[in-house]
């Protein structure tokens, strides 16, 4: 009898949920912060800085498939995700050709080069915003709300100044298009949970090993209004929620997200306080998604039967 089998690579279990139906999601729960965004600089025309840089990242996928013959994938709104994300994580005023740059290294250098969807080993999001800082640190630092230019509440923070953290929450301040308004970025986090797109692990390690960082360096001890600033200010709840959860760049094993999110919040905790920079979350994040590989190393159960004591 002549009988064909399929042989293929595990996982071996199908769902119905597939990766464009999870970017959707991602999508719509990035919708509210961006609309905030959008809204807080509309002096500042964010909203066309927030297209162009998204169809920027979407025209790259779709040329660099092409060129390379491979099948188009922008139909799985990964680089829509991307795209969005970038823009959210960058200042209003940044020349619309320095997003576009950023959405054509994230898709193609950090993403279509290491082999497409789930094969990069960084956030191409946060890798394309520290790629900007680094070649156009001016550009990238440079902050305006309502017409007047300053620096960050975190800067003010960092610098022994008052700041006001209601503004911080609700997102009257001046930062990055979709940063400044906890309340939004929140909406959208809940949306996730719900969903269960995302889990607590990552998140909940990730902000409790913060606290206990800054609580013990930050010189001000178990300040409440202290810690509820630095947890709004910056980009850290965006980080938390949307990048630092990224499938492709984060653990599989439960043990291992818990670790992984202790590594960001003491990474971005130890750049805030003895860092040069107020903030420190971009850095943090890609920085421990390269030890995601020695991590899963270290916390992956062993296989049934081996690694037991051996009997005579």
């Amino acid at each position: 009898m002549n009988e064909n089998y399929n042989v293929s690579s595990s996982p071996h279990i199908r769902d119905r949920i597939t990766s464009s139906n999870i970017m959707l999601m991602v999508v719509i729960a990035l919708l509210p912060a961006t609309f905030f965004g959008i809204w807080n600089f509309r002096r500042e025309g964010a909203w066309l800085l927030v297209i162009v840089t998204v169809a920027a990242a979407v025209l790259s996928e779709y040329i660099w498939e092409k060129l390379m013959h491979k099948p188009v994938t922008i139909g799985d709104f990964s680089a829509v995700v991307t795209g969005l994300l970038l823009a959210l994580n960058l200042p209003p005023t940044l020349p619309l050709w320095m997003g576009a740059l950023g959405s054509v290294f994230a898709i193609i250098v950090v993403k279509q080069l290491f082999g497409g969807l789930g094969q990069n080993f960084m956030n191409p999001a946060l890798a394309a915003r520290c790629f900007l800082l680094i070649c156009f640190a001016g550009r990238m630092t440079y902050f305006v709300y309502d017409g007047v230019t300053g620096p960050t509440p975190l800067a003010q923070l960092k610098a022994g100044e008052a700041v006001n953290t209601m503004d911080m929450l609700i997102g009257n301040i001046r930062g990055t298009i979709g940063e400044t308004s906890v309340i939004a970025i929140m909406i959208g986090a809940m949306f996730l949970l719900l969903m269960g797109v995302i889990e607590l692990e990552i998140p909940a390690s990730y902000l409790v090993s913060f606290v206990v960082f800054i609580v013990i360096f930050g010189g001000h001890g178990f300040d409440p209004q202290y810690i509820t600033a630095h947890l709004c200010g910056g980009g850290l709840m965006l980080g938390v929620w949307f990048m630092a959860t990224d499938y492709v760049t984060s653990p599989i094993t439960s043990s291992g997200k818990i670790i992984y999110g202790v590594c960001m919040g003491l990474l971005t905790g130890l750049f805030r306080i003895f860092g040069g920079s107020a903030e420190g979350v971009s850095y943090a994040i890609i920085i421990s998604n390269l030890l995601v590989p020695l991590i899963e190393k270290i916390t992956l159960p062993k296989p049934f039967g081996k690694g037991g004591e051996k009997h005579e």
